[in-house]
């Protein structure tokens, strides 16, 4: 099982992307700083790093140089987080090193299409389930599609996201901000009484 690290000094967004990630099979270390995180993937060996930019005491740029420069890391897959959207960020995060760049705000599912799509890259993706079925009803998420007794069901991407939540989870129960985190994206934090209609 591929193991993720996550390097983000907001808690918020590291608690986030860890409860997607996980949801979608990763195993996920975490740090909130840069000298926590070199430490963790020097004694870890993560499969993947998704690593913020600004950080306290080392940047994710440093890190990255770090990683780079070191025979035994050098191969590491890095995905960098930043909310630094200009055209020069995004080329100096790739100059240094980086495999992938996401800015903030960000949707937590796009975060880990793009971890698989890396790992895939890197030769250390695991296939994603294709379908999930209990009793009559079926989502397969290779053609993004539900039934229910061979009928279709149309859903929402939401109410897809939502379905496949608990699907993957049978019986386990959620609080209303898991459904709204996992629902509805990181985007969406705040607007509790949305998943409501949904």
């Amino acid at each position: 099982m591929p193991r993720i690290l996550v390097v983000d000094d907001d808690k918020k967004i590291v608690r986030l992307i860890h409860s997607y990630l996980e949801q979608a099979g990763y195993q996920v270390l975490t740090a909130y700083d840069g000298e926590t995180a070199l430490h963790t993937i020097r004694r870890e060996k993560p499969d993947l790093v998704v690593l913020d930019l600004m950080l306290p005491d080392r940047d994710g740029w440093e890190i990255t140089r770090i990683v780079r420069g070191d025979q035994t890391l050098a191969g590491l897959p890095i995905i960098m987080l930043t909310a630094r959207v200009e055209d020069v960020d995004k080329i100096v995060g790739l100059e240094v090193g980086a495999d992938d760049y996401i800015t903030k705000p960000f949707n937590p599912r796009e975060v880990v299409d793009r971890v698989k799509a890396v790992l895939r890259r890197a030769g250390g993706g695991p296939a994603p389930p294709p379908v999930f079925q209990i009793a009559e009803l079926r989502m397969d998420l290779d053609r993004h599609n539900v039934t229910f007794n061979d009928q279709p069901i149309d859903l929402t991407p939401t109410e897809f996201d939502l379905l496949k939540m608990f699907m993957e989870h049978p019986g386990r129960p959620f609080t209303r901000q898991e459904l709204i985190e996992k629902g509805l994206g990181y985007a969406y934090v705040g607007m509790e009484r949305t998943i409501d209609s949904t």
